[in-house]
């Protein structure tokens, strides 16, 4: 799976130092996977968001759909027909696909050993109690990285310590340029600099 992640990972920066699109990103991903390990496959979702506009552009290759949190509630599950996974050498169907963010949304993209991690009795942890997690977390005003450090630890003590399957969360939230110094002012204290940056 180590050998699988990296061909997909470096061939998803080679396609983005050239400037390929997203759907041309995942095909090569698919064809340097299906070239150089047999019977192997990723999943992934490969997503673009203009911090100008706001406007995410992804392409689900055989992954879970990201979520968007607005206001403290879930408001989107981004859901299409997902495209095969790479390396099978199949056909893009559903190709790109597009949503508009409101200011202070957040996204969140997970791996299914979040949603999938089993108790010792066999109880999943879910999508519901996942989603639950993060909402409660953000009414409680908890910073993202917090956020995410707690999620991990109950992710972990609900299958007692042992993780079963690879389980990465990502958030992102998109502000707009007006909102930026002010946010970062009340997330930690900056030097000037940094509120520039």
């Amino acid at each position: 799976a180590g050998l699988t992640a990296t061909i997909a990972i470096g061939s998803a920066r080679t396609s983005r130092r050239q400037g390929t699109n997203l759907p041309a990103t995942s095909e090569a991903i698919d064809a340097a996977i299906a070239e150089q390990v047999t019977g192997r496959f990723a999943t992934g979702v490969l997503a673009d968001l203009d911090l100008r506009t706001g406007r995410l552009a992804w392409v689900n290759r055989g992954h879970h759909p990201p979520l968007v949190i607005r206001g403290g509630r879930q408001v989107a599950t981004l859901t299409s027909v997902p495209d095969p996974p790479m390396g099978l050498g199949l056909d893009l169907s559903t190709g790109l696909l597009h949503y508009q963010l409101e200011p202070a949304d957040r996204l969140l993209f997970y791996t299914d050993g979040i949603i999938e991690a089993q108790s010792p009795d066999g109880e999943p942890f879910g999508l519901e109690r996942f989603i639950d997690f993060i909402i409660r977390r953000e009414a409680d005003g908890m910073s993202a990285p917090e956020t995410l450090r707690r999620l991990i630890q109950a992710i972990l003590a609900h299958q007692r310590g042992r993780l079963q399957d690879d389980a990465t969360v990502l958030t992102a939230e998109w502000r707009t340029q007006r909102q930026q110094p002010l946010i970062l002012e009340r997330s930690r204290p900056t030097a000037p600099h940094e509120a520039t940056q």
